[in-house]
């Protein structure tokens, strides 16, 4: 490892914790001007069950009979701590609560990625290699993909996969083969932008000189995809995964509404019903980490990739020098 590239990979780390940073304090100050009271709605209704006592320890330790700022600094001191304090509605740590629904998120979010990234690489190997009119109709497909919505996507399933062939059942939305077709539903619209960016890279790299190069001396092109095709291709898709991300993450609230699974969707909507300011707080900022951290190591990886990412910063030093 260079020092030009620990030198790099410290200076993304820092802008990585510097955004979670802004991200926390942005998403605090706007849920503490949204209308309503949490005290007098949260803590003082009577099915929650809790005490004057109760609510003046909830009260002191949120700081809310304190200025903004001050509710700010110490929210964030306990976020950097790893304290995410407690539910207004359930009085239970906030990390238990995200904790008992982040698996089941993780799980479905996961398991989309891996299958876009297979719809992906198999439009872009087919769009490349398929004779003719077959290659045009699979470059069509991310533009299909992309104008079904989510939730279209997911209820055909249901309705066939489900009532009609009977392979899986809704009363029981975690199984695998549930969490397979709630997978499906996700990866179909996040698959469609990996694909056109791996298209236009594939062909890029198709007419560049190495690959005429190889097809002169015989290679084929199953072994000059794989052996010589994808690396370079790949960098442009690295970025592309980390900025879907966010859409995986936004989506399986949706898939999960639709397939009735218990997740970080279902905890979101608790907490937004019951104006449960700690969970959504916790949530808002644990999703820009997750954000955050994927795009870091996308940027950690694409010098990995391509050296030539290293030679453009190196220049850049150079001519700045200069």
């Amino acid at each position: 490892m260079t020092s030009d590239y620990r030198r790099f990979a410290l200076t993304r780390a820092g802008q990585a914790i510097v955004v979670v940073l802004l991200a926390y304090v942005f998403t605090f100050l706007i849920i503490s001007v949204l209308p309503g009271d949490a005290i007098t709605n949260t803590l003082r209704d009577p099915q929650h069950g809790l005490s004057e006592e109760d609510i003046q320890r909830i009260v002191a330790f949120y700081g809310l009979d304190q200025p903004v700022i001050v509710q700010l600094l110490l929210s964030l001191g306990r976020f950097l701590t790893g304290e995410l304090g407690f539910s207004l509605q359930s009085n239970l740590p906030v990390s238990q609560i995200v904790g008992d629904a982040l698996p089941s998120t993780l799980t479905l979010a996961t398991t989309a990625l891996l299958i876009a990234i297979i719809f992906a690489v198999a439009i872009a190997y087919g769009a490349q290699y398929l004779p003719g009119k077959w290659a045009a109709i699979v470059r069509s497909i991310p533009s299909f993909f992309l104008s079904v919505p989510n939730f279209v996507i997911g209820l055909i399933l249901i309705e066939f996969f489900a009532f009609r062939l009977h392979s899986f059942t809704t009363t029981d939305p975690n199984s695998p083969v549930a969490t397979l077709f709630a997978a499906i539903t996700l990866a179909i619209p996040v698959s469609a932008p990996l694909a056109e960016v791996l298209i236009a890279s594939l062909d890029h790299e198709s007419r560049q000189e190495y690959a005429l190069v190889a097809r002169s001396r015989g290679l084929s092109e199953a072994r000059l995809f794989a052996k010589h095709l994808v690396k370079p291709s790949a960098l442009p898709s690295v970025a592309m995964v980390a900025l879907i991300v966010g859409e995986l993450l936004g989506g399986s609230v949706i898939t999960e509404t639709i397939f009735g699974r218990d997740g970080i969707g279902t905890v979101v909507q608790k907490a937004v019903t019951g104006e449960d300011q700690p969970v959504l707080q916790a949530v808002v900022s644990l999703s820009a980490v997750v954000f955050v951290a994927v795009n870091l190591v996308a940027d950690l990886a694409s010098p990995l990739l391509d050296p030539r990412v290293k030679l453009r910063e190196t220049k850049l030093k150079e001519k700045v020098g200069a």
